[in-house]
Parts: structure tokens; sequence; C-alpha cells
């Protein structure tokens, strides 16, 4: 059965940049870019116009006068105005604060410029499809735990089905796909993901996918 592309705005600031990642990404066969944006500003009013399912934003651009806003505001104003489109930013700052400040911000993926075509092509497809795209080395530098930090210890104390629903959302799993995973309902996954959020303090389930991404990778080493 045939997929229709997923429909992608695009925002850099420069033009040889967007040309590029046009290219990559229709050639794929898999993205559909519907608007490219030179501004983050323009980006949201593209964004708002064709209403598509991704939206790939440059965290930084050129100087746009006065009240011009980066790529992490329009993230911010993108999630609380239209949530059901996926923000993947992209940028040439590979640090933790960056990422903690693009996942603040609502984005469900990271990608550095430095990429290659397939880290992009993979990163954008598993955000696509409803899951998380975070490169691990910087998911382990963004979330400093101690064994003291109640969110550290609340990851020890859940219950076996709280478990079961946190390490698939450290998969990058969907509600659907998890309940498909442990033979529940979506409804159930929901509710299990909302004690989650609120047992763990954090603001949302991308938020807690990376806690539960540390934990993993502490008991692992």
């Amino acid at each position: 059965m045939n997929t229709a592309p997923a429909r992608i705005v695009i925002a850099d600031d420069h033009a040889l940049a967007r040309e590029g990642l046009r290219a990559i990404l229709e050639r794929s066969g898999q993205f559909a870019v519907v608007g490219e944006a030179a501004s983050a500003e323009a980006a949201l009013a593209l964004c708002a116009e064709f209403k598509p399912d991704l939206a790939l934003l440059d965290i930084r651009y050129g100087p746009q006068g006065a009240g011009g806003i980066d790529g992490l505001e329009a993230a911010r104003r993108l999630s609380e105005a239209l949530p059901h489109i996926r923000i993947v930013m992209l940028t040439m700052h590979e640090t933790a604060d960056y990422l903690r400040a693009a996942i603040a911000a609502g984005a469900r993926g990271f990608i550095t410029k430095d990429a290659s075509r397939e880290e992009l092509l993979n990163a954008l497809a598993q955000v696509a499809a409803g899951a998380v795209a975070f490169p691990p080395a910087l998911m382990r530098s963004a979330v400093k735990l101690t064994h003291r930090d109640p969110a550290f210890v609340a990851l020890d104390h859940l219950t076996p089905r709280e478990s079961e629903v946190l390490s698939a959302l450290a998969d990058g799993l969907t509600n659907k796909e998890i309940a498909g995973r442990l033979g529940i309902s979506p409804g159930t996954v929901k509710t299990h993901v909302e004690r989650l959020i609120g047992k763990l303090g954090v603001r949302d389930r991308t938020q807690a996918a990376i806690l539960a991404v540390e934990h993993r990778t502490r008991r692992s080493g």
C-alpha cells in the first residue's frame, strides 16, 4: 500500500541550504516540501497557511530587523497554535543546552547540519511516524540526574506497567504502537503516560522519554 509523502515546511536563511534540503527530501519520495522560509516569522506564516505534517526549523537566522524571532521562539508559538505539526530543529550547535531548549520549545527532533543524508531522512521519518529523534549522546548530556534527584528516584519506583509504557516511550513509540505492544487500549496508554508525566515531574512525554533513555544508559553502563 502506497503511503502519501509527509508534507513539510523548511526554514533556513540560506537559499542554498534550502535548495539542498528540498532536493534531499523530495528525491527520497518520503516528503513533499510545501513551503520554504528564510525567517522564523515566514515559517510560522507558511505553517498556518499549509498546515503541514512537519516543520524543519533552523534555530538561528540572520538579522531580520526589529522584533525578529529565532527558531526556538517559532517552535514555541507553533507548538501552541498548531500542536499537530511535528517540529524538528536544525542547527550547527551540537550542545546539550540547545537540545534542552529545543525540547522545552516543543521540538520532537534535533538534527545537526553536519548530519548525513541518511541521518536526516531517518530522523524526519521517525518524527513523522510519531516518535522522537534526538542524538543519543546529547540526550545523555541534556539530562543530568543524580541518585538523589526526585525524577531519578521516581524512575525506580514505577509500577511494572508504568515501566513498560516508559520503556516504549524511550523507544519512540506512539500511543497506538504502545497499545499494540502491550495489548491494552490507546486510552489506557494515554492514562499511563499522563500519570508518568506527573510522577516524574516532567513537562511532556518527550521529556519523560529522555529521562528514560538516561536511566537506561546509566543502568547498562
